[in-house]
């Protein structure tokens, strides 16, 4: 039997485009100009897969998906939206949708999608999103935005998360958003309304690391003058997002593997154990493989943690993404500053694509409020950019040395400033190292 699809659309042009794609390659296919008429065939053509725009006048693709998965077994939705909404594709996937395609639609994607499509149902490994029952709130526009393939996964990765409590370890350099993601994970969940608590590991020391987490009993130690709840136990069912996790001490991973395991904890000091529900999300920029390699991080608590691994992407390597995370951050910018900058010219795009961003998406903010600073008319113009060493001049010094310096320093960042971690990363002594961050 021919595997059937429809295809809606209020734009008749796409409707060809795809219906003509679909039928060469041996599906049958029908069309329909908006989700109502797409209602009203398919009891009489009985379609395994829709494939539906997002934003069309009258009733929209999400409602059109939200029918489908209320009153039709067996039928799998792919929906099509734009690469600035990526909060709508999101929506869907935490909704039962299939899949999503980002416009402008590639033609040979969409044929593939439905290829995969069919071989999936024919394996019957469809997965069942249950948790459409409640709307969340949709990711702020602006934060998470990207076309990426690897964003993309990201944000089908959120979608999936949403209906279960599964452990997330994300990792990623400084600066590309790691707690973004983590609390658009926790802004989806089913457990939203709940508190979303963010602790930064390095910036306590051992002892209040574990009174700010587990609590503690009156005088557990000095200065605890009284008993106090952690954010274990103040968190309920929501989510604690432990930032830099690659940098705890051996006794709290000891600790926090007992909390992940046994679902209780202890307070400092206390000898009654208490429960808890919170979901954890760790985050790290630190390679754990070679921590856990140079005897410091549990492997134990890396495999409990990474139930579902999320690697985010520096921007370098996404260069398509930095003129639209740029246009989404100066609206935010123009806000805040007050200023009347609307866009950013082409010039200042090429250095934006061009630049190495060691410091990703913070610092192409940063970048950004300085140029909307200092601009003075309604555009950032490449004069209004100041970016740290390109190293894409003329007179760049193109020295063996410095060239070496620049490397080390990278390898160096990377690895967030441990001097054996980037010396064996480099294959070279720390020794040698050291003499190539000294030389001039």
């Amino acid at each position: 039997m021919t595997q059937r699809i429809l295809v809606v659309d209020d734009d008749t042009d796409a409707l060809e485009v795809y219906k003509t794609r679909l039928t060469h390659a041996g599906y049958e296919v029908e069309t329909a100009e908006s989700a109502e008429k797409a209602l009203s065939r398919v009891k009489a053509f009985d379609p395994a897969l829709i494939v539906t725009d997002v934003r069309m006048s009258g009733m929209s693709g999400l409602d059109l998906l939200e029918k489908v998965q209320s009153a039709m077994e067996g039928v799998d939705v792919v929906v099509i939206t734009g690469h600035d909404d990526m909060e709508t594709a999101v929506t869907a996937m935490k909704s039962g949708a299939f899949d999503f395609l980002v416009k402008p639609v590639d033609p040979k994607a969409l044929q593939g999608l439905a290829e995969r499509c069919f071989r999936e149902q024919a394996l019957s490994l469809e997965v069942s999103e249950e948790d459409v029952a409640s709307e969340s709130e949709a990711l702020p526009r602006g934060q998470l935005i990207g076309r990426d393939a690897r964003m993309i996964d990201i944000y089908k990765t959120i979608g999936v998360l949403a209906g279960n409590r599964a452990t997330v370890l994300i990792r990623g350099e400084t600066g590309t958003g790691k707690e973004v993601i983590a609390r658009a994970i926790h802004e989806h969940s089913l457990h939203s309304e709940h508190p979303f608590i963010a602790v930064n590991c390095t910036a306590l020391t051992e002892t209040l690391l574990e009174s700010e987490l587990f609590g503690h009993v009156k005088g557990a130690f000095t200065g605890a003058v009284g008993t106090r709840k952690g954010y274990f136990e103040l968190a309920g069912d929501g989510t604690i997002f432990l930032d830099e996790i690659g940098d705890t001490s051996s006794e709290f991973q000891t600790k926090l593997l007992r909390v992940l395991q046994e679902r209780r904890f202890y307070p400092v000091g206390g000898e009654q154990s208490r429960p808890t529900e919170a979901r954890v999300i760790a985050a790290t920029h630190q390679p754990i493989e070679d921590l856990i390699e140079e005897g410091h991080f549990r492997e134990d608590l890396y495999f409990r943690l990474k139930v579902i691994e999320i690697v985010v992407p520096p921007l370098r390597e996404r260069p398509g993404d930095v003129e639209l995370v740029a246009n989404a951050l100066l609206s935010r910018i123009r806000a805040e500053t007050h200023r009347n900058v609307h866009r950013i010219s082409d010039e200042a795009v090429s250095r934006l694509q061009s630049y190495d961003w060691p410091g990703n998406v913070r610092e192409l903010e940063n970048a950004l409020m300085r140029a909307a600073i200092v601009a003075r008319g309604t555009v950032i113009g490449s004069d209004h950019l100041m970016l740290g060493q390109e190293g894409r001049g003329e007179d760049e010094d193109l020295s063996l040395d410095r060239a070496a310096q620049r490397h080390v320093r990278r390898v160096l960042r990377l690895v967030g400033g441990d001097e054996a971690a980037a010396a064996k990363r480099l294959g070279i002594t720390k020794k040698s190292l050291k003499e190539h961050l000294a030389s001039d």
